[in-house]
């Protein structure tokens, strides 16, 4: 035996007797801190898209139980409408069942009354008839046009009641993937917030309103599709804090970005809303170069920089 080949049985004997270990370059290294806090931001992103898709979806089911409410509504005295024009159809055919038509003729030929009136006797039977048959048939047309508006917009309804129990499950698939990436970086799922306890700044109008809600709201929990008072995501905060104010938003930042007049940064006020990420993130601004947003599960509502990330546009409610 070679002398190399002596020294590798040697080698492999000593390793068989201490137990052999795998070198830690050979194994996956564990991320940094620095490393996990990016995966989480990343995830958290992630997140927020699916969270706002499921407020659209959401806020279009609103809409769509609204407008079966509607046609709903319509459909009694539509129905009414239908079926007294039906009864009265029903009465004239079976006058002229019972009478085999002979009314006309005997009204013609038994000579009583001069002839123009027989004639025009027998011209409003017509007209009357023709009417009924008319009003029958566009109350008929009216019932069927709109029952079927009902039935599709029922049918869109419960497709959306799927879909929106669908993305549910992905997004508690998803959040328990991200607390338990946070518990490995931070120790823990979830970061207690904390209440604010400085001035306030006064500010005039319903724009005051919204700004001294979002403060009073900082160090609440994040909760995916919650406007409050518990829990708010980000658009649900911005709904909420301007709700106060006595003004209406929907519960979905590219849907607020819809509803709101855009301005420029340099026409930026205290109560404006600040978008963020593609639409899929909205704050509101509260002067002095920060804004009040909801961040990420996990965290809590707070106080940032306006420039936390990089603006997507800026709106003043109307």
């Amino acid at each position: 035996m070679s002398s190399a080949r002596k020294l590798l049985r040697a080698l492999v004997l000593v390793g068989l007797g201490i137990g052999l270990t795998v070198p830690a370059t050979a194994a996956q290294a564990e991320p940094s801190p620095s490393e996990l806090t990016e995966q989480i931001n990343k995830a958290s992103t992630e997140l927020e898209k699916v969270v706002e898709s499921y407020n659209k979806l959401n806020e279009q089911l609103k809409q769509t139980k609204a407008a079966s409410a509607a046609l709903a509504a319509r459909m009694g005295p539509l129905e009414a409408q239908l079926a007294e024009a039906g009864a009265q159809l029903g009465e004239m055919a079976s006058v002229a069942y019972r009478t085999g038509q002979a009314g006309t003729a005997s009204a013609l030929l038994d000579g009583s009354g001069p002839l123009a009136d027989r004639l025009g006797m027998l011209d409003q039977l017509a007209r009357d008839r023709r009417q009924r048959l008319e009003g029958f048939t566009e109350a008929e047309r009216r019932y069927t046009e709109e029952k079927a508006k009902l039935d599709a917009t029922v049918a869109k309804q419960t497709a959306q009641i799927k879909e929106l129990a669908a993305g549910k499950k992905k997004i508690e698939a998803d959040l328990d993937k991200l607390y338990k990436m946070r518990e490995a970086a931070y120790g823990s799922a979830t970061s207690s917030g904390t209440r604010y306890t400085g001035s306030i700044p006064s500010i005039s109008g319903k724009a005051g309103v919204a700004v001294r809600f979002a403060y009073n709201a900082i160090g609440t929990p994040y909760v995916w599709a919650a406007e409050g008072p518990n829990g708010y995501d980000c658009s649900g905060l911005t709904l909420a804090a301007w709700r106060a104010a006595g003004k209406t938003l929907p519960h979905n930042a590219a849907m607020q970005w819809d509803v709101v007049a855009h301005i420029d940064r340099g026409s930026l006020q205290a109560g404006d809303l600040v978008f963020y990420s593609g639409l899929g993130h909205v704050g509101i601004y509260v002067g002095g170069g920060k804004v009040i947003h909801a961040p990420q599960a996990g965290d809590s509502v707070k106080l940032s920089s306006v420039d936390m990330m990089t603006p997507y546009g800026y709106g003043r409610v109307r």
